[in-house]
């Protein structure tokens, strides 16, 4: 009988902990790794043998940002992650777990922030959703197939639509009463003694509620005073977890109420990690902002960190349906109305023309778009002769106001007028400061939403791209074992969970590939089904890279091809709870 359940021989081997790495041979036995030997080992010693020659094995990766919360019901094995490598999936991002409210409430706080069809969500909650307690919904998860593991926050909106109601949760005139904000800490407690990471929070007043009861209000995070996310924020510090916010760019300064509750001067640092730091084409000095904050913070004995994308933050957009329009008065009227002919009826509209101009021409408020269709690109369109042109050069040629030209267009084609625009970390010599900040996080895939908007899924293959083309032009911003640890270990020590590490006795998720293929374009985006939702969504496909993936010592992908029981009960991965502490003490 052989001594090991796999072995993989002669690979480049990084343990995840920044160590130098080095040519090794590892042993998987009983879902942990058994064995690293710098001496090859025994082929004969293992059932399966892969040849890793000239290849690279490292710890799963980690996506810390994902909104993965209504596709892994139906479609656990999340295989559009796992086919990159990444073998731990954070959900309840963005104050949007799926966990304490209703099915319908569930379903309306999530499927228009992030842009996921409620026809599609709606049913699935409907059915499945048999949980209403932190517990419950555990319960529930560990009787899945899951495919990667997975770790969770427990969403704010979640959290205040289940104890409020969705119509109270979302009216500026009403603050939680003390029996509900203890009932909210009472299921906060919970959550943190299960294992959960933490609280996740909402400002950004953008994000607005799907369906008829409250449709086109702000997220109900977004409605709480700042003393009542400060009180909730005790128990996250009690236990020694995190808080994930997003703050409002049009708002800046109010970073400081995040910075104020991270500061441990007095008392335990609370860890903060907000979304996102980012290069904006729009509001550059933002930038020079958020690296001061996380800076001066931390320096006062905070512990925060941003999240950083590690590539061009690249939007694509059907019509006027893209988030970034609800930053702005005109964009936000015409995405408050879903009826289509009212809709075309207000674009059509001069005066309502003359504000949307009023609001494109402005350029010093602090903003995401950078509000510039001359840098927007026109990638499908039933008219063919405007398909790879800016709506700039075709507002030029027909001698109108690019603004008119656009939402001519729009009027005319609707959602089959499909463009693209990078929006962020478009300049690589400041992408490759941000992705060295030790200050910052690798992460915001948003892998499960904006499912027709964009495609981070290849997150890590990104940042492992980047740092190893710096390496060869021989301007390196990091070394490679930098790279894998800022992908793995780093952000599982800060979140305080067991993965992001391949030392003997650790549990077996690695991943193995080939650095060759990363010379490729990992930007690009095809389409791709989304399992058991009937949709196409953007996807990044990446031949010749993810050689093998492990999760749990289960094989889950072989020579790049997802196998087939994954997603299949029994799952590969499981839950991972954050640190337990004692009696919830420091």
């Amino acid at each position: 009988m052989a001594e090991y359940d796999f072995l993989i021989r002669q690979g480049r081997y990084f343990d995840g902990s920044g160590s130098p790495s080095f040519i090794a041979d590892v042993a998987i036995t009983d879902g942990r790794i058994a064995r690293v030997s710098a001496d090859p080992l025994a082929p004969e010693s293992a059932a399966r043998v892969f040849d890793a020659e000239g290849k690279w094995i490292t710890p799963g990766f980690i996506d810390t940002h994902t909104h993965y919360d209504a596709e892994l019901l139906v479609s656990p094995s999340l295989s559009e992650s796992v086919r990159h490598g990444v073998t731990t999936a954070l959900v309840g991002s963005c104050s949007l777990s799926m966990i304490c409210s209703d099915y319908e409430d569930a379903s309306d706080i999530f499927t228009r922030v992030e842009t996921v069809p409620r026809e599609k969500v709606l049913p699935i909650l409907r059915e499945k959703k048999c949980w209403k307690t932190p517990k419950q919904w555990l319960a529930h998860i560990d009787a899945l197939p899951l495919g990667p593991n997975l770790i969770s926050f427990l969403g704010h909106s979640d959290l205040r639509a289940s104890v409020m109601g969705l119509e109270r949760a979302t009216d500026h005139g009403i603050t939680p009463t003390e029996s509900e904000m203890q009932a909210m800490e009472a299921l906060l407690e919970e959550a943190l003694q299960a294992g959960f990471l933490g609280l996740s929070t909402m400002r950004l007043k953008w994000d607005k509620i799907d369906g008829d009861r409250a449709w086109s209000r702000s997220l109900p995070s977004t409605y709480a005073k700042w003393r009542e996310i400060a009180r909730l924020n005790q128990l996250v510090r009690r236990y020694g977890r995190v808080h994930q916010g997003a703050p409002n760019a049009a708002t800046p300064l109010r970073i400081f109420d995040y910075v104020k509750e991270s500061l441990g001067w007095w008392r335990k640092p609370l860890k903060t990690t907000l979304i996102s730091q980012m290069d904006l084409k729009g509001s550059r000095y933002l930038t020079n902002l958020t690296k001061l904050t996380s800076r001066f913070t931390n320096l006062l004995k905070g512990d925060f960190r941003w999240q950083v994308l590690p590539t061009p933050f690249t939007v694509y957009a059907d019509g006027i349906d893209v988030v970034f329009f609800e930053e702005f008065g005109a964009g936000e009227m015409a995405l408050d109305l879903k009826d289509q002919v009212e809709r075309n009826a207000l674009l059509k509209d001069e005066a309502y023309r003359r504000d949307f101009r009023k609001f494109y021409g402005e350029k010093l408020s602090p903003r995401v778009w950078q509000r510039d269709l001359g840098d927007a690109t026109i990638i499908d369109c039933p008219d063919n002769a405007l398909v790879g042109r800016n709506f700039q050069q075709v507002a030029t040629d027909r001698g109108i106001h690019v603004v008119d030209l656009f939402l001519d267009l729009v009027v005319e084609y609707g959602n089959k007028l499909r463009w693209y625009t990078t929006v962020a970390n478009h300049r690589p010599r400041v992408l490759k400061k941000l992705v060295s900040d030790p200050h910052a996080i690798i992460s915001f895939s948003d892998a499960g939403a904006h499912i027709r908007n964009m495609a981070f899924y290849n997150l890590p293959l990104r940042m492992l791209k980047l740092v190893k083309e710096a390496i060869d032009q021989e301007q390196p911003v990091m070394t490679l074992e930098q790279a894998v640890w800022r992908l793995t270990g780093e952000q599982a020590q800060w979140l305080g969970v067991d993965a992001g590490s391949i030392k003997e006795g650790d549990r077996a998720d690695l991943v193995v590939l080939d650095p060759q293929g990363l010379g490729q374009d990992l930007e690009s985006v095809s389409w791709g089904e989304m399992e058991n939702f009937g949709l196409q969504r953007l996807v990044n496909r990446n031949p010749g890279i993810v050689q093998q993936v492990f999760i749990n010592g289960k094989l889950a992908v072989d020579g790049e091809v997802v196998q087939p029981d994954l997603g299949k009960t029994p799952g590969f991965g499981r839950f991972i709870p954050a640190d337990q502490v004692q009696g919830g003490q420091a």
